[in-house]
């Protein structure tokens, strides 16, 4: 039986990876900072509450991780683990430096001084590309890192920290670089989620208005438990390669509300409000990759439309908003 390490393990994408992983037969360890704040309750809706390992460890502790590996002979080693909003990084930029950045490296240090044989898996982001110019898009494995967010400034350090571990120290250390991926599990900060959410309790009768910012931005979007996939495939490439992750399509935020209300049967200019307040000090206009590389070196690729994507994501949140009221109750 294969061991595997996530980090990021009550996260949206350590949720599904975890049970994609359980299924083939894995066993799994999640790490978390405090046991005693751990929610399971989504880790029961997904039916692995029980057949998973949660491990309390402290990633900024290089000797706590070295301590970890050490005890468990992980094959796999899965880094979810992050400050990942993007808005976010603009109100706490040392904290989300000082974790997406060093927690990387003391993963890697570790596993050089462990078990240099473990293969690792780095969640990296598009939010690395910035603001690219038309003529330069899509983007690929190969394009420049231009990030304006803090939250693209670490990701890009820890990106490269990975590319200089594989090199210097020949690991098996891959970045698999995620475009936007919506699921039930997204946290409640992210637009996608609060568009869903705030739609379901408006045609409900319990919410009135949603309020957001800037509409016209485009993004490549994908469905979060496909996307899982691509993250074990690559860990069982011949080769430690970087590999974008992505649905290769690009689509604004102002369509996708326009959407979510329709199949909602509601009307969008009746409870849609525009607030400056909700505009990013610095915000990508449009950023989509090009996953041509995934699918000849992996055989991966995003099948979903963009319209398949949000009835996905509207079915989800109703089950899972019913699941949760039935147990309330229960």
């Amino acid at each position: 039986m294969k061991k595997a390490l996530i980090t990021g393990i009550t996260g949206q994408d350590g949720l599904f990876l975890a049970k994609f992983l359980i299924d083939k037969g894995y066993k799994v360890t999640g790490i978390v900072r405090n046991l005693e704040s751990v929610e399971v309750r989504k880790l029961a809706y997904l039916g692995i509450k029980e057949k998973i390992i949660l491990l309390e460890a402290n990633l900024m502790d290089l000797s706590n991780i070295i301590g970890v590996l050490k005890k468990n002979a992980y094959e796999e080693v899965y880094n979810l683990a992050a400050q990942s909003s993007v808005s976010l990084s603009f109100n706490q930029p040392i904290g989300t430096l000082e974790f997406n950045i060093i927690s990387v490296a003391n993963l890697l240090e570790a596993i050089k001084i462990v078990n240099p044989a473990i293969k690792f898996y780095q969640a990296s982001s598009s939010e690395m590309f910035g603001n690219v110019k038309r003529d330069n898009l899509p983007v690929n494995e190969n394009s420049i890192f231009s990030p304006v967010s803090l939250y693209g400034i670490s990701k890009a350090s820890a990106h490269w920290i990975v590319n200089s571990y594989r090199k210097a120290h020949g690991l098996f250390a891959v970045c698999g670089i995620l475009f936007n991926h919506e699921s039930v599990f997204r946290k409640n900060n992210f637009v996608t989620k609060k568009i869903i959410n705030t739609a379901i309790q408006i045609k409900k009768g319990l919410a009135d208005s949603l309020t957001l910012g800037n509409l016209e931005v485009y993004r490549d979007w994908g469905y979060a438990p496909d996307y899982i996939k691509a993250m074990w495939l690559m860990l069982q490439h011949k080769n430690p390669i970087d590999i974008a992750i992505c649905s290769g399509h690009k689509n604004s935020l102002k369509e996708f509300v326009e959407i979510v209300f329709k199949k909602l049967d509601l009307n969008c200019e009746k409870y849609l409000k525009i607030d400056k307040k909700f505009y990013r000090p610095v915000d990508l206009e449009i950023i989509y990759g090009d996953n041509s590389k995934a699918k000849k070196e992996i055989g991966w690729q995003c099948d979903m439309t963009f319209e398949q994507l949000i009835d996905q994501l509207i079915d989800d949140e109703i089950k899972y908003i019913e699941w949760k009221e039935r147990i309330k109750n229960e």
